[in-house]
């Protein structure tokens, strides 16, 4: 039994990792780019950090959103056609 909710916490967390993934990297993207656009330039701005984090976070979510409903609605219906085999 506790094989079965292991390996389901396990599935949970990489589903969430994957969902998070596509916002993260191109947060981690923008940031590494501003951070050396602001070392070349000594252009210390706290908006210029921020503002296109939020954009590129954005786009990649409009982006990746189709991608991340299927995703999610696949493992939904395995989960839920699962539950037979569960509760053995």
């Amino acid at each position: 039994m506790t094989d079965v909710v292991v390996g389901i916490a396990y599935e949970a967390i990489t589903m969430t990792l994957l969902m998070a993934a596509p916002m993260l990297v191109v947060g981690l993207v923008i940031g590494l780019v501003v951070s050396i656009f602001q070392a070349v330039t000594q252009v210390q701005e706290m908006t210029l950090t921020f503002v296109p984090k939020i954009v590129g976070v954005l786009l990649a979510l409009v982006f990746a959103l189709p991608w991340m409903l299927n995703t999610m609605i696949a493992y939904t219906q395995n989960l839920f056609s699962s539950i037979p085999f569960y509760i053995r």
